[in-house]
């Protein structure tokens, strides 16, 4: 069966795909990509096929942070998702089944309409409205009662409904496909499998049959990658030193947040390893070492805590190493991560990304490293995580589908 996994955003967005995407093809599968064009090499480096899907996250990202008004944001996001639906429809052609990330779900599912192929909805975080807890990307993360988070959860659906509506409408015209009857969202796509582990979100009883919590989809390593030198050296220097990145988050702030950082690790005592990633993050002091992308699954277990902006992959990583963490979310889904990494005793509390200071994240440093049931809960964690098989109910309903045994 040939097989299209779309996804759209940030490293983080595409990196669990690539595992998922290798016990497919591990399965006898042809299986492609679809994702920016920055993320060719990761996507290829994984023995997968990659399709560009147009526009630059990055670019998005830092235009919605310095835009003058929400009208602005939206502009830029509509304009966004308009360039991105023909991505997908061109991807998608050929395909046999499309697997698709919640973001560009309502995309797919049109190209798959049009097409007449199968399309299964596979979210990296909560997609459906639930008494049980606010849905990711509510203001605080905090819990508003069982009647507060399921209007929170179903306005928010709304909300990112109404935003993709005019590239879905525009997107049907161009195919020839009649009129939407309903507001286009991914929570109404059937089935859907999330990759989390259910110890760290179980699955909500009210949720629809069909939507399901499957485990986490481990990121794959690229094919013959081998650390830096310089990073193996750092390593064996002294001990294991703390983790400091903010992903996709700040871009253009690598200055401000690195002055920040410097501060902040020298004030706490330890050493760093600390990304680069788009904000161009870098620390000086000779107990620090600025890198650039690491896979994760290797890096993290070699460190004494992460420190990191909390979103879905990353945080991932961080439960799958064991160690302790110092949640630093932004936006989107990442209050709903950091929350949930404090309530599940792996980390101290949230510190939002705008309220950051050095003193702030030398004391949560500090709590990571000296606070002995932190780093047991995070172990705990860990075993029992990697005793599941995340991928394992995604390959047996596709199975189930073309009739071949995974």
């Amino acid at each position: 069966m040939r097989i299209l996994i779309v996804t759209a955003g940030s490293r983080g967005d595409v990196a669990p795909y690539t595992g998922l995407g290798r016990r497919l093809l591990a399965a006898g599968h042809e299986v492609a990509v679809a994702a920016h064009p920055p993320f060719a090499g990761l996507v290829g480096g994984c023995g997968l096929d990659h399709r560009p899907l147009p526009g630059d996250p990055r670019e998005l990202i830092r235009t919605r942070a310095e835009a003058a008004s929400w009208e602005e944001a939206r502009a830029a996001m509509a304009a966004f998702l308009d360039r991105l639906a023909d991505g997908v429809v061109a991807a998608a052609d050929g395909a046999d089944l499309v697997l698709t990330a919640f973001g560009p779900a309502a995309l797919s599912r049109t190209a798959g309409e049009a097409y007449g192929i199968p399309v299964i909805g596979t979210y990296l975080a909560p997609a459906c409205a639930t008494r049980e807890f606010p849905p990711p990307g509510a203001p605080g993360g905090d819990d508003l009662g069982p009647d507060g988070n399921l209007a929170a959860g179903r306005r928010l659906l709304a909300d990112a409904g109404a935003l993709q509506a005019g590239a879905v409408a525009g997107l049907r015209t161009r195919l020839g496909l009649p009129p939407a009857t309903s507001q286009p969202t991914g929570a109404d796509l059937r089935p859907v499998f999330h990759g989390f582990s259910p110890l760290v979100v179980p699955r909500p009883a009210d949720w629809p049959s069909g939507v399901e919590v499957a485990g986490y989809w481990w990121p794959a390593r690229p094919r013959g990658w081998r650390p830096p030198a310089e990073l193996v050296d750092f390593l064996r220097a002294g001990p294991p030193p703390v983790f400091i990145g903010f992903g996709s988050m700040a871009p253009g702030e690598g200055e401000r947040l690195g002055e920040l950082v410097t501060a902040a690790v020298a004030r706490a005592g330890v050493r760093a390893v600390v990304q680069a990633g788009w904000a161009g993050l870098t620390a000086a002091g000779d107990d620090v070492l600025t890198v650039g992308d690491i896979p994760h699954d290797w890096l993290f277990p070699r460190t004494a805590a992460v420190v990191h902006h909390a979103g879905a992959g990353t945080t991932a990583a961080g439960l799958r190493a064991g160690v302790p963490a110092v949640p630093v979310p932004a936006m989107a889904d990442q209050p709903f991560w950091a929350t949930r990494l404090h309530r599940l005793g792996v980390a101290p509390r949230p510190l939002p990304l705008d309220e950051l200071t050095p003193e702030s994240l030398a004391a949560a440093i500090t709590t990571c490293l000296t606070e002995p049931t932190l780093r047991h809960r995070a172990a705990e964690l860990a075993h029992a995580v990697a005793a599941e098989d995340g991928a394992a109910a995604v390959l047996a309903h596709i199975g189930g589908m073309d009739g071949r045994a995974t």
